[in-house]
């Protein structure tokens, strides 16, 4: 029987062999099974900081999960290959499903080298950059795998990301995360996974159109993006896993029929600060004894919520526009995280009344913002920056201070009112000097605030049922955050998996 012990504590300095040790005196002998369950942080005591343990442990070793195979399995076509589609294409092929993945981007080695190409020449592919491309947007984030969801299969999701590759240490960390370094070899032992076992793979592949009869779903329209050529492809039920920003593919969807709404989404800056500085104020003296400090802020001090998003510390801020003539950012930081900065996305929550109820007012309002900074800071894909200091007080900066931009693609002193809109200048006004309240410094005047952070989430939503397919197409299954039913690389896989044993029950007995 698995034994359960919480609460350990250990110091800053301390190996982990001590939990072990620990286990050995409680059980009388070296167990059979042993494992971290959780591991975090305690600091706030920054004279007294502990890391903080639950272990599971039993004199028998674990068995291992073994999932039900089906016979004669149907045709399923899984569109997108980030987290949603990845892993349902796994777990599909788990239970004897033979899936076909489709993705308008490349491979990740080669996408990886041409998102090299965009940060140093400028040079955008539209289908393949940091938003499409194997692994999805969150390939080239911080692989960072803490969620707000409790959905069961979690778990599940960081034993797969285990399985291919990721560091023993994401099954137990408070605040797993993978690096972008790491999942580049992840990715690719996925998509090995998947084609040694029958499953098929289509890169540079764009997904325009769908076939139905009655109501249902009958195959797919593919074009080859390198050819021109377009073809159709049959198939019993269809995973739509886009992502949020295959803003053409949402239109193609809305013509085909398929019902759709529009939601509510955020928008806002990057804000920049030094690693060491935000290292101080989350463990005083003890910064160079632990990993790179994060935080998680949120503040109500102004009437629209501002929080901040996908923290990246010892990280950079990466170019991830995927139109021309538009500035989109994001974070991005590798395993180690040493980087010099750290940054956060600092997101305002918009309201419907604020862009339209439109189906497309939400997206068109993003690129509008994108498109406005794009030309604010000279083209070229350079982005718009200012120092907290100058944006309070509503001037143009003149010169950075300690914190330089880490945005790859060049930066221009431009003042972010003239590129969002005044709620969301307002909002940020507000909140920064409220979220110092609570760490020190994050209203430092020389903090770079790099502009825009506009791919938040997905800013419509494709229906569906209790049954999780299409409330308009029976077998087209809108799965992960462009579909709007997840937000993060966790929440999203999680989804795919689940989408996937929805299928499963479905044809398991036909």
């Amino acid at each position: 029987m698995i034994k359960r012990f919480d609460n350990i504590k250990l110091g800053i300095g301390d190996g982990e062999d001590k939990l072990l040790k620990i286990v050995r005196k409680k059980l009388g002998k070296t167990p059979g099974y042993f494992r971290i369950l959780k591991k975090s942080l305690d600091a706030r005591d920054k004279n007294n900081i502990k890391w903080v343990y639950s272990v599971a442990f039993s004199s028998e070793k674990e068995a291992e999960q073994k999932y039900e195979k089906i016979e004669n399995p149907p045709k399923v076509i899984v569109v997108g290959s980030g987290p949603a589609g990845l892993f349902c294409a796994v777990r599909l092929i788990e239970h004897g499903f033979r899936p076909v993945v489709i993705e308008r981007g490349e491979p990740v080695e080669e996408r990886r080298r041409t998102i090299e190409k965009f940060f140093s020449e400028k040079l955008l592919n539209e289908n393949s950059n940091v938003q499409f491309g194997e692994g999805g947007a969150g390939t080239f984030s911080d692989g960072k795998l803490n969620t707000q969801t409790h959905d069961g299969l979690n778990k599940d999701v960081l034993k797969i990301f285990h399985r291919f590759g990721a560091p023993e240490e994401i099954l137990y960390l408070n605040k797993p995360h993978i690096g972008s370094d790491n999942l580049y070899g992840i990715l690719r032992r996925m998509r090995c996974f998947i084609l040694d076992n029958g499953g098929e793979i289509f890169f540079n592949t764009l997904f325009c159109g769908i076939g139905k009869r009655n109501g249902e779903i009958t195959g797919v329209i593919l074009k080859d993006i390198r050819t021109g050529a377009e073809y159709g492809k049959e198939a019993d039920c269809v995973v739509v896993a886009l992502g949020h920003s295959a803003r053409d593919t949402f239109d193609m969807l809305n013509r085909s029929g398929v019902a759709m709404e529009s939601r509510e989404f955020a928008v806002g800056v990057r804000i920049e600060h030094l690693a060491e500085s935000i290292g101080r104020a989350q463990y005083g003296s003890n910064f160079k004894m632990l990993p790179a400090a994060d935080y998680k802020l949120i503040s109500r001090a102004h009437e629209r919520t501002v929080f901040t998003f996908c923290m990246c510390p010892g990280g950079v801020v990466i170019p991830s526009a995927s139109e021309h003539g538009g500035v989109v950012t994001n974070g991005m930081s590798l395993y180690a995280r040493k980087g010099e900065n750290s940054n956060s996305a600092l997101m305002v929550q918009l309201k419907k009344s604020d862009f339209g109820e439109g189906l497309f007012d939400g997206m068109n309002f993003q690129r509008e913002i994108e498109r406005k900074a794009y030309v604010a800071a000279g083209g070229h894909f350079k982005a718009p920056v200012q120092l907290y200091g100058d944006f309070i007080k509503d001037r143009v900066s003149s010169g950075f201070v300690e914190i330089k931009p880490t945005y790859a693609a060049g930066t221009a002193f431009v003042p972010l009112g003239e590129v969002l809109p005044k709620i969301v200048t307002e909002a940020l006004k507000a909140a920064i000097p409220d979220m110092d309240g609570r760490l020190k410094g994050f209203a430092s005047p020389e903090a770079v605030l790099t502009g825009v952070e506009t791919r938040f989430s997905s800013p419509v939503r494709i229906l569906r049922g209790a049954d999780k397919q299409s409330v308009s197409i029976k077998g087209l299954y809108p799965c992960g955050e462009g579909s709007g039913y997840s937000g993060g690389i966790t929440s999203s896989a999680a989804d795919g998996l689940s989408v996937a044993e929805i299928i499963f029950e479905k044809f398991k007995n036909h």
